[in-house]
């Protein structure tokens, strides 16, 4: 069983926790969470590109010269693909670049992130995450009190209005609901902030 301290916001520890090892603690599957990733970030992409084809350029109506006499090589269309100007031979069209994956993989890919996180000491739980004022320059100071640099996650289960507000303007700070948690951010953060509630209600859906 994998123990953790809680902390309060000063950084004083209040108790430990014990970590659920089917969630925190599991035998790592670094594909299945490559290919969640991959799947969130194809899912961002437009696939909007597109290239006309020689049958969707304008002009190219008529013969540019006749077939025989001129000395030049035939040509039919001043929109074949090899006239400047002309169609795009095998271009891109739109396209969707999202894919799917059962959800045992999905759930696997996330234990595997968290198990990551717990084993890589990038985890963090304090008893509450309810900031007493919304005022940026406080959530600022109370980051550097509890040393917490680089990319930042925090999770939490309550409203924690005060911790969305005091942290959307600083750059390396994610806030993010339990529901809201996914692999992608997981990965992309240096050091993972849950509070207590939070650890229960993930350690209930994945169990």
């Amino acid at each position: 069983m994998t123990k953790i301290s809680v902390k309060n916001l000063q950084g004083e520890k209040v108790k430990d926790l014990t970590l659920a090892d089917n969630i925190w603690n599991i035998e790592v599957n670094d594909d299945a969470l490559k290919k969640m990733i991959r799947l969130q970030l194809d899912a961002l992409r437009q696939g909007t590109r597109k290239t006309k084809n020689r049958s969707e350029v304008s002009g190219g109506g008529r013969k540019p010269w006749k077939q025989k006499g001129t000395g030049r090589a035939r040509q039919g269309s001043i929109r074949a693909t090899q006239w400047r100007g002309g169609g795009i031979p095998f271009g891109v069209n739109p396209r969707d670049y999202s894919f799917k994956i059962n959800k045992k993989e999905r759930v696997l890919a996330l234990k595997t992130a968290l198990t990551h996180k717990a084993q890589d000491k990038e985890l963090m739980v304090f008893d509450t995450l309810e900031f007493a004022s919304n005022k940026t320059k406080n959530a600022v100071k109370v980051l550097e009190n509890l040393k917490l640099e680089d990319k930042i996650l925090f999770v939490t289960n309550s409203d924690a209005e005060n911790l969305y507000l005091a942290t959307r303007n600083l750059p390396n700070v994610l806030v993010l609901f339990t529901d809201e948690i996914n692999c992608y951010d997981l990965v992309n953060a240096d050091m993972l902030v849950c509070d207590e509630d939070a650890i229960k209600k993930l350690e209930e859906v994945l169990k």
